[in-house]
């Protein structure tokens, strides 16, 4: 059994202000996305010049804050959003939704690629793999903050977390969606994406293997104590990764059957 390292949420202070860990991961990966979209920006097929990345960056970590926060309220806490509307806006009390969060990507690339006359699914082609970067930060940021532990279990590596009332030995399911979401997600997605494919297949892959992924490894995580276990046992989590897993295949075999892949990159 091993026990957590109890590591300080709070990465510094300055006077009267408190940054976190959780928060610097986000900046470390907005930082890290348009390091490598500038770095794919380089290539003969990239939808978008080196020039539009940082406009592109700012509305993607504008999409990712605004619909993470709106599908949090949403998802998993609308019965409460009923009673009490202002909680919409209550950011410090924490709760953030992926789910959210990659809908509110999703309408921002939309809304970019209308105005800038660029295929949508060119966009999030160009953008899929930079995504598990900030999806692996954020789940260290949320092993670090000892939020979203797994489920009672008696595995060798069992992890006991000091914020656990009851002290019980837990997967560490932080740990296994940083490796899953953001290490094996961005390795898939790097080396498909290294040559030209066809139109959306590249963000197909992304729906398939994070829904696979996170309907996965709910099984070991702990339900969301508001919530508990929903319809056939499932949790949010998996409900709302289910559409994604079908919709990834769906767009996949689309984007073969449709789709014709771009010249070959000169440059990565």
């Amino acid at each position: 059994m091993l026990r957590h390292p109890d590591i300080d949420p709070v990465a510094f202070s300055v006077g009267p202000l408190a940054v976190h860990w959780y928060g610097l991961m986000y900046l470390f990966a907005f930082g890290a996305a348009w390091w490598l979209a500038r770095r794919r920006s380089r290539r003969a097929d990239a939808p978008v010049t080196a020039a539009q990345v940082e406009d592109l960056v700012f509305l993607g970590a504008l999409g990712v804050i605004l619909g993470g926060r709106l599908g949090y309220v949403l998802f998993y806490g609308f019965d409460r959003l009923l009673v009490e509307p202002s909680w919409l806006f209550k950011v410090w009390e924490g709760g953030m939704s992926f789910h959210g969060g990659m809908l509110g990507v999703i309408a921002v690339a939309g809304y970019y690629a209308w105005r800038h006359q660029i295929h949508v699914g060119r966009l999030l082609d160009f953008a899929a793999p930079m995504v598990p970067v900030g999806l692996g930060l954020g789940r260290m940021g949320n092993f670090i903050g000892q939020e979203l532990w797994g489920r009672v279990t008696d595995v060798p590596w069992a992890m006991v977390f000091p914020a656990d009332p009851a002290q019980l030995p837990r997967h560490p399911s932080q740990l296994y969606q940083f490796a899953l979401e953001g290490v094996v997600l961005f390795a898939v997605l790097w080396w498909y994406s290294a040559r030209p494919r066809p139109t959306w297949t590249i963000s197909a892959l992304f729906l398939l293997f994070y829904g696979v992924f996170r309907f996965l490894v709910e099984f070991v995580r702990e339900p969301d104590a508001q919530l508990g276990l929903l319809t056939f046992g499932l949790t949010r989590g998996q409900e709302l990764s289910l559409p994604m897993i079908v919709g990834g295949l769906f767009l996949f075999i689309y984007g073969w059957r449709r789709g014709t892949a771009r010249p070959s990159a000169t440059s990565e």
